[in-house]
């Protein structure tokens, strides 16, 4: 049996200049539950990340609300200094306890998580930087500022928005050139659909967050029969479909498990054809509106 391979799944151009795989690697479940504290299996963590380039994997998303700062500091562990991998990172939010999520984007805030997440990193630059969340208590534009200010010093090379709307995206590119968008979006929730074909027409890398939900269509007769035909599982296929549905897509599957890594990477190489393709949309489609 061959070693799955990312390069299958195609190159996307960040802002232009910094070429990666499109089928990339989220960061986020190498912490423990409630993406909260250290891997319940560190030593398997660490193999996990470790086998992200010999599968051609060059393109790994964080942030420092994980664990928090646990993620950043494992991936320093097992991939420093990097050598041809893109760890992209974002700030924004901060973790009180378990399961809270809340958006700080108060201008030193934001520098001062931008320090600790190069300090943590281990590097002189990053490479992508993604404000994790507009704060609606802070003007978005204060917000854009700093992070402008913060790429002509040199900390920031590309900068990326998540989870926001079209709207937002045109307030940010006013003030900066916006690299990528990371949203909620997979074959069963298509409620960022206008962002995607924004992006798309902008040249914008589109970074899907929960990639692998597939909703009610889990236990879809249709999905299980597409499956089968490629001798997948759902969530390879689902992976599969969103690969082809823009050329801007970068899927970021996450896990914490060498096995699962492997099975994801491995959808790079499922190639659906016209009418499977159609079939999924339309079954998606179908299934968000319920």
């Amino acid at each position: 049996m061959s070693t799955p391979s990312a390069d299958l799944s195609g190159r996307f151009s960040i802002g232009g200049d910094l070429p990666v795989r499109r089928l990339g690697f989220g960061a986020m479940r190498i912490t423990g539950d409630g993406v909260w504290g250290e891997p319940a299996d560190p030593a398997e963590a660490m193999r996990t990340l470790k086998r992200l380039p010999e599968l051609d994997v060059d393109f790994i998303d964080t942030a420092d609300s994980y664990g928090p700062e646990v993620s950043e500091r494992l991936i320093r562990e097992a991939l420093h200094p990097y050598p041809r991998i893109v760890v992209a990172t974002k700030g924004g939010l901060v973790r009180p306890a378990p399961g809270q999520w809340i958006p700080v984007g108060r201008p030193e805030y934001l520098r001062q998580q931008v320090h600790l997440s190069l300090r943590r990193l281990g590097v002189e630059r990053i490479d992508l930087w993604q404000l994790h969340r507009i704060d609606p208590k802070v003007p978005r534009e204060e917000q854009f500022e700093v992070i402008r200010d913060m790429q002509k010093e040199g900390l920031i090379r590309h900068v990326g928005l998540s989870q926001v709307s079209v709207g937002d995206i045109a307030a940010a590119q006013k003030v900066l050139k916006i690299a990528t968008v990371q949203n909620l979006y997979n074959l069963a929730d298509r409620s960022s659909e206008d962002v995607l074909d924004y992006c798309e027409a902008q040249g914008i890398g589109f970074i899907p967050w929960f990639p692998l939900a597939s909703g009610s269509l889990a236990k879809s007769s249709a999905l299980a029969r597409i499956s089968e035909r490629h001798g997948a599982a759902p969530s390879q296929i689902a992976l599969a479909w969103l690969l082809r549905r823009s050329r801007v897509m970068l899927p970021i599957p996450g896990t914490s498990k060498v096995k699962h890594l492997e099975e994801n990477v491995a959808a790079a190489a499922i190639k659906l054809g016209d009418t499977d393709f159609a079939e999924l949309d339309a079954l998606g489609k179908k299934s968000a509106q319920v």
